[in-house]
């Protein structure tokens, strides 16, 4: 009956198809490592491609470091001219509480006020003069 049983040490066993050997991890990694191998200098290129990309079109990029700096130089030349109007509007406030000759300017010119016994003339102002009625007619003949 021994012959009719195969030896366990010579049968070739197969395993089921699914089922991990112990071989096939080592061939995984040897595979990945061939690829890496094979495509290194393309990752790294694609790698640094990436970071080059980031470094300039980025949300901290070159490209938002300029406009940065464009909008900080706009907002310092506003700043400029808002210290320049508040500068001269204190002094305006300082002439008009010390001054009584520009207090009373203002209430003439831009009020309308007048000192007892004055009487104020206005005149209007002189119409737009149109450029199509300061021309000559062209039925009458110029003057040379």
């Amino acid at each position: 009956m021994n012959g009719d049983r195969p030896n366990a040490k010579a049968t070739n066993f197969t395993p089921i198809r699914g089922r991990a050997t112990q071989d096939e991890p080592t061939r995984v990694a040897e595979q990945l490592r061939g690829f890496l191998r094979r495509n290194l200098s393309w990752l790294l290129g694609a790698a640094l491609a990436l970071l080059v990309l980031h470094d300039v079109f980025g949300t901290h990029g070159l490209l938002a470091m300029h406009r940065s700096r464009q909008e900080a130089a706009r907002i310092r030349k506003a700043i400029q001219q808002l210290n320049e109007e508040n500068r001269q509007m204190q002094e305006r406030m300082k002439e008009l509480k010390s001054d009584p000759q520009a207090i009373e300017r203002i209430a003439r010119e831009e009020m309308g006020l007048a000192r007892p016994g004055e009487r104020i003339f206005k005149i209007p102002p002189n119409p737009q003069v149109d450029s199509s009625t300061t021309q000559a007619p062209t039925n009458q003949p110029t003057k040379p």
